[in-house]
């Protein structure tokens, strides 16, 4: 094995996320295909290997999933080069911070949250 390609995220509705990670988020929309009973949904990073496959809930276990697919914890890691420019960005586009941006031992970062609920790190690795 050589390297995780994609990661999928349940979501409520496809327009309503690929807006956030297009539009907000400034990711690009990679692969975005009916195949009849669902669309094939993949979202990445400008320039990135891995990819996010937004996945719409249609069972009420995965609509009650929506937000919480990781129990509450912090289980997404989106890195940058420039923290700074990318918190202003996220701020003014109205993401929600869990927190004030803190210096860690392994970089900068703060946790934030996606529209349905889910958490994840911005961070600069500490180079």
């Amino acid at each position: 094995m050589s390297r995780l390609a994609l990661v999928s995220l349940v979501v409520p509705d496809y327009d309503e996320a690929i807006a956030f990670f297009v539009d907000v988020l400034g990711f690009e929309l990679a692969e975005d295909r009916d195949e009849g009973r669902k669309r094939w949904i993949v979202v990445r990073p400008a320039g990135a290997e891995t990819g996010v496959v937004l996945a719409q809930a249609d069972t009420a276990e995965q609509r009650a999933a929506v937000g919480n697919q990781l129990g509450g914890r912090v289980g997404f890691f989106l890195h940058t080069d420039d923290f700074a420019r990318d918190h202003a960005r996220m701020t003014t586009a109205g993401v929600h911070f869990h927190e004030d941006p803190r210096h860690e031992p392994y970089g900068i970062v703060a946790v934030w949250e996606d529209p349905w609920g889910n958490t994840w790190d911005l961070l600069e690795p500490e180079a």
